[in-house]
């Protein structure tokens, strides 16, 4: 399990992403919307899917997550994720009964069927922004957000907190991603005595 090196986005390629979206749409609202989340949050793609309306706590600024194993989780709604928000909500988002936040473009407007939409919505934007990651999928945001995190500092705890890791150990996929520390750790390479 612990034999790769996570799959990532540079921070300038994720931003590239964001900035491809055609904000003047409804669906590039949507998408902006979909991969900030993923890319600041640190949500899990069926974490989207499962987003209420009632989960957004615009007076203390917090989104409800609800998370693996119906866990539930408390994050802050940063500046630009809110707006973000704000703005689907109220100029992208198709007026309907249902109560997740994401929904169908297209008649009827629904929910999501399952997170492969929301790898979807990552997918195209990847390929429409020219981007060639080695993964595309919406677990690339998320990997990308742990990875920049160690990469400048961040200890695997504090990521652990971040990606809501239940066990430390699935943290530990992350040390991976710091050079500097594995320098830091790496022996010579013992010399055989003539």
């Amino acid at each position: 399990r612990l034999s790769t090196v996570p799959r990532f986005m540079k921070p300038e390629e994720i931003q590239h992403l964001l900035d491809s979206c055609d904000l003047t749409t409804t669906k590039g609202q949507r998408d902006y919307t979909i991969m900030l989340l993923l890319a600041r949050l640190g949500l899990r793609p069926g974490e989207l899917v499962a987003m209420r309306l009632d989960d957004i706590n615009w007076d203390t600024a917090e989104l409800l997550v609800r998370g693996k194993g119906q866990r539930f989780d408390r994050l802050p709604i940063f500046k630009d994720v809110g707006k973000a928000l704000a703005t689907y909500l109220r100029r992208g988002r198709p007026r309907c009964l249902a109560r997740h936040v994401f929904v169908r473009l297209n008649a009827p407007h629904r929910e999501f069927v399952s997170s492969s939409v929301i790898s979807a919505i990552v997918r195209q934007a990847i390929d429409r922004a020219g981007l060639n990651p080695v993964c595309k999928g919406a677990h690339v945001l998320r990997h990308s957000l742990a990875t920049n995190m160690i990469q400048k500092g961040a200890s695997l705890t504090e990521i652990g907190v971040v990606l809501r890791h239940r066990c430390p150990s699935t943290t530990e996929l992350y040390s991976k991603v710091a050079l500097g520390a594995l320098r830091e750790l790496a022996q010579p390479w013992p010399e055989k005595k003539a």
